[in-house]
């Protein structure tokens, strides 16, 4: 992938391309040896431990390989600055769109198109990952979906490899589409096909330090929020969509999703126009775009909503929490525990009116299991316990609350830009210590592998036969 980046230097005539020459070819070299000293070895597929293992070790090697270009490349943020340089490749290939990037409208056409290709690649592996790893392994109550998914996908197509390449096809074309789109709206094709990459991938990186502000005509910023929502769903839906399932596509999840957006986008948009401070059209394009931009923790801006009032950031603070629907690129704690805590606490009020009742706890069709909702309790506690931490940490560092909670969480549920002056939608992170950066970056990984594949290996019984 870094040849691509590569050839867009050299053909624009910058000398930023042999950062990306120099890094592929170590890149190559390392995965080429890699590969033929353990073929074979797994034919027998991965146990447990070893897939554990495998999977934060395989997202901590690609994150380390990418910094490779940003580190050697000449370009005065990242040239040289190893905190730097790790930072902003874990939060392209985690698809969380923080940067400590400045100046990015006149950036080597190379390392734009880097940030972007990372983030898209993220993008398609979290959406592997959360399809065939984090289910097995039963990670913050994704058994859920182990037999849902395998069932339903095997039913429409009956082979593995058919789906991967269905899914990997879904993602693609929705890519090419909003690329073309862009660029009959008014983007230049390069700005297009970047801001593709990032749309679809739920990622948030722009060539813009003015983001999509930067993009106002012709619908751009309508066709945006479309895109983001497209990458904010279920993957797999998009498959039994295809293989003639008509209704596959207004999933819990998903009507979820759209009726939280749009109930909140209606509040702001009133809000905004009441306030003054944009008419009907822009107060609405301004409101839907940046709350589907954090729900689905994209990190895109149109606007500094932190200057909406302090009820918007407010909103805004807790938006960073909620994410996307499982089997998406996007981060956050997802739809479907927040919709385990709702069942949750229907069924235990109930029980306090009527004590000798029964009351199943169902998801759609499917029994509630205990160990799915003690996986999500789990998982609730784990993350909520992990905010408070890394803010702690980060005001350690002698930054403000606001800084290191908004930071905390934009970290760990991979949105991207913060609240506040510094890393807020109109900063960035370049700013912050190097401490805090190694720290946020560890977040950003910890959060895109849902806590508990990472963790684990920290626990000393893990190692032992």
């Amino acid at each position: 992938m870094m040849l691509f980046p590569m050839a867009v230097d050299i053909y624009h005539g910058s000398n930023e391309w042999s950062a990306f020459a120099v890094a592929a070819v170590a890149t190559a070299v390392t995965g080429g040896a890699l590969a033929r000293g353990t073929r074979g070895a797994l034919k027998a597929g991965l146990t447990i431990r070893q897939a554990f293992t495998l999977t934060p070790l395989s997202w901590f090697s690609v994150a380390a390989a990418s910094a490779v270009p940003f580190y050697l490349a000449e370009y005065d943020d990242v040239s040289g600055h190893v905190s730097n340089a790790v930072f902003e490749a874990v939060s392209g290939i985690t698809t969380t769109g923080a940067t400590v990037l400045s100046g990015l409208d006149s950036a080597p056409p190379g390392l734009l198109l880097w940030r972007a290709l990372l983030q898209w690649m993220g993008g398609v592996g979290i959406i592997a990952t959360a399809i065939a790893i984090l289910p097995a392994l039963g990670i913050g109550g994704m058994q859920l979906f182990r037999t849902e998914s395998s069932d339903r996908s095997e039913k429409a197509m009956p082979r593995v490899r058919q789906i991967a390449l269905t899914l990997g096809s879904v993602y693609l074309g929705l890519t090419v589409l909003a690329a073309l789109v862009y660029w009959f709206a008014g983007m230049h094709a390069f700005e297009a096909i970047a801001h593709a990459l990032t749309s679809v991938a739920t990622g948030g990186y722009s060539t813009s330090d003015a983001s999509f502000g930067n993009w106002e005509k012709n619908g751009i910023q309508w066709f945006a929020t479309a895109f983001m929502l497209s990458g904010s769903i279920p993957f797999v839906l998009y498959v039994r969509f295809i293989a003639g399932e008509s209704k596959a596509l207004w999933d819990r999840q998903v009507k979820t999703l759209l009726g939280v957006v749009v109930v909140l986008t209606l509040v702001v948009g009133v809000w905004l126009i009441i306030s003054g401070q944009y008419g009907f059209e822009a107060a609405f394009r301004h409101a839907a775009f940046n709350i589907v931009s954090v729900i689905t923790t994209t990190g895109y801006a149109t606007a500094d909503y932190s200057q909406w009032g302090n009820a918007a950031v407010g909103l805004f603070f807790a938006l960073l929490f909620i994410g996307g629907c499982t089997g998406s690129t996007s981060g956050g704690i997802k739809i479907f525990r927040f919709e385990v805590v709702a069942i949750m606490l229907k069924t235990h009020f109930m029980r306090l009116l009527y004590p000798n009742g029964v009351f199943p706890r169902t998801y759609g069709s499917r029994m509630l299991d205990d160990d799915v909702v003690g996986s999500v309790v789990a998982f609730l506690t784990v993350i909520f316990l992990s905010y408070a931490v890394v803010t702690v940490i980060l005001m350690g560092f002698g930054l403000d609350f606001l800084t290191s909670a908004s930071g905390a969480v934009t970290a760990l549920s991979n949105v991207g830009p913060g609240l506040g002056d510094i890393i807020g939608p109109a900063g960035n992170f370049s700013t912050l210590p190097d401490g805090a950066k190694w720290v946020l970056s560890l977040s950003m990984l910890l959060g895109r592998l849902e806590l508990f594949t990472v963790l684990i290996l920290f626990v000393p019984r893990f190692w032992r036969g």
